[in-house]
């Protein structure tokens, strides 16, 4: 398996006489940069990121240190922290730098006394040094957004386990990358289930609306987007909690720990304002996931086109009142407006029964893979319901699953 440019770097400097603080940052790097290679093999080409100033900062005096040339560190340091006194990371870096002039040391925070802020900081360094290798293909792109509705202009993608949020663009020709931010998520990680339990959600949300900083207190820094934490799957099956949001930090505070919200994702304050320019508040689609996984396009395109072609076969059963192939469209573990299908095939019997004709439209077509092994794709979609004594329009949901082969509607009702 290929190493790129850094992680080769990064081993050779690990293998040669070092500090033992210098052999750390390199080996960090080294392993962090490895990891997300073989995440995004093959990898011919990439696009080219971006980072918020203090970030890049600090990663590269980290990378001086990993490189034996402390004094450029040092300087680094001092420069990022003229601009951001509040990093505390960065602080802590300072003093390692410091220190290293009286002893030799071994770790970051080798000045700190041990203990969970210590701990939580070295955390953060190995997360911020495992982005900054980080380099994202433009051949491969996550699994989940197989389309949207044009007006969609953009969509969020979280990767819990790397601590990173990726923005999205939605071309006529698929995802295209746009940036991506250092965020924390709950304390106890991801899989959220209960009320309390300190986790953030894994699934597919949509942001609900834009909080202010003038309806906030200040723990909450720049602003904040609740998102539909619980969702209709959440809520079958029994996950509870409410209050998740995608919020800034404390003015006091530049970031957070990889792990120190109860629940929320939270970016830095700057990171926040940045990303505030690509949500649609009501609309813009949130995927967290434990674990990205990335895909060829042309292998989405495929996952899309039958997923799709299944949709349009439901619709024209729909229409064609024969209602026993219609209901096949249907998964045995139904759930839908608290029926489950034996209910449902009763009312939709006695329903059509009583039409001469049924037209329907579908518009404005959201599909998304839910994160996790078991095939579930979330529809979404403007629905115009005609027939010979009704009419309607609405916004409709549908979870749909693969089984034996074929995929078919767990769930269905207003979105």
């Amino acid at each position: 398996m290929r190493a790129y440019p850094r992680v080769q770097h990064a081993r050779a400097q690990a293998g040669s006489r070092q500090s033992p603080l210098q052999a750390m940052v390199a080996v960090v790097l080294a392993a962090s940069s490895y990891v997300w290679a073989i995440d995004l093999m093959p990898h011919p080409q990439s696009v080219t990121r971006q980072f918020s100033a203090p970030e890049e900062m600090l990663v590269k005096a980290l990378i001086e240190v990993g490189e034996n040339r402390v004094g450029a560190a040092l300087e680094q340091i001092e420069s990022l922290l003229s601009t951001s006194p509040n990093f505390r990371l960065a602080q802590l870096v300072k003093g390692d730098l410091l220190l290293a002039r009286g002893r030799p040391i071994n770790t970051v925070g080798a000045g700190v006394p041990s203990g969970n802020t210590a701990t939580d900081l070295r955390a953060e360094a190995r997360v911020r040094l495992a982005r900054y290798a980080f380099q994202p293909s433009t051949d491969l792109v996550p699994k989940y957004i197989l389309e949207l509705p044009r007006a969609e202009k953009h969509a969020l993608i979280l990767d819990a386990s790397k601590s990173t949020l990726f923005v999205f663009e939605n071309t006529g020709d698929g995802l295209r990358y746009v940036a991506d931010y250092y965020i924390s998520v709950g304390k106890n990680g991801a899989d959220k289930s209960r009320q309390g339990d300190k986790r953030t959600p894994l699934g597919v949300y949509h942001v609900t609306r834009k909080l202010t900083p003038k309806s906030l207190t200040d723990f909450y820094g720049s602003g904040a987007f609740p998102i539909d934490y619980p969702n209709e799957w959440d809520r079958l099956r029994g996950r509870d909690g409410y209050g998740i949001w995608l919020h800034g930090t404390p003015f006091d505070t530049y970031s957070r720990p990889p792990r120190a919200s109860d629940g929320c994702v939270v970016l830095s304050n700057d990171d926040f304002l940045a990303l505030d320019k690509f949500v649609q508040p009501g609309s813009t689609p949130v995927v967290i996931a434990d674990r990205i996984q990335w895909m060829h396009r042309d292998d989405i395109q495929a996952t899309r086109r039958e997923l799709t072609s299944e949709l349009e076969r439901w619709r024209r059963d729909w229409e064609s009142r024969e209602t026993n192939v219609y209901l096949q469209h249907y998964s045995a573990r139904f759930s839908g407006d608290g029926s489950n299908l034996k209910q449902w095939s009763a009312h939709k019997r006695r329903v059509n029964a009583a039409k001469s004709w049924i037209k329907v439209g579908i518009s404005d077509l959201s599909v998304i893979l839910y994160p996790g092994d078991e095939p579930l794709a979330v529809v979404t979609f403007a629905q115009e319901y005609a027939s010979s004594n009704l009419k309607n329009t609405m916004h409709k949901r549908q979870y749909w699953t693969r089984e034996n082969d074929r995929w078919k509607i767990l769930y269905e009702g207003a979105a």
